[in-house]
């Protein structure tokens, strides 16, 4: 009976470690806004994750853009289908670096196109 209780243990064991290996594999890495200023053209066309402060913020109708800072620098945010936040709320955020981007007629030299809000 101990064998069978062993067994079972291991097996649960490896089913946990295995599906957070695939859970944690699947998540956009994390980047400081510094690297991405830094370097904007590492980050082009690839899933990444920020979080920071809302530090600035516009928009309407569920669209707009904020600014988010996370104490190495400051990143522009743009937001189709997820909302604006007001200033000071806390956000983490995954998406994908544009470069040239207009929106409510300004102009962002980086932006981050918003395609997931992680809270």
């Amino acid at each position: 009976m101990e064998i069978l209780v062993n067994t079972h243990q291991r097996v649960v064991a490896v089913a946990v470690v295995t599906a957070a290996a695939l859970l944690l594999a699947a998540c956009p890495p994390r980047v400081s806004i510094a690297d991405i200023n830094r370097d904007p053209g590492r980050y082009l066309n690839r899933d990444i994750s920020v979080a920071g402060r809302v530090s600035n913020s516009f928009g309407a109708m569920g669209t707009g853009v904020y600014e988010l800072s996370d104490g190495s620098g400051s990143i522009w945010v743009y937001s189709q289908n997820f909302g604006v936040p007001s200033t000071g709320t806390k956000v983490a955020v995954t998406g994908r670096i544009s470069q040239g981007f207009n929106f409510g007629g300004r102009s962002f030299a980086v932006v981050l196109r918003e395609t997931e809000r992680r809270h």
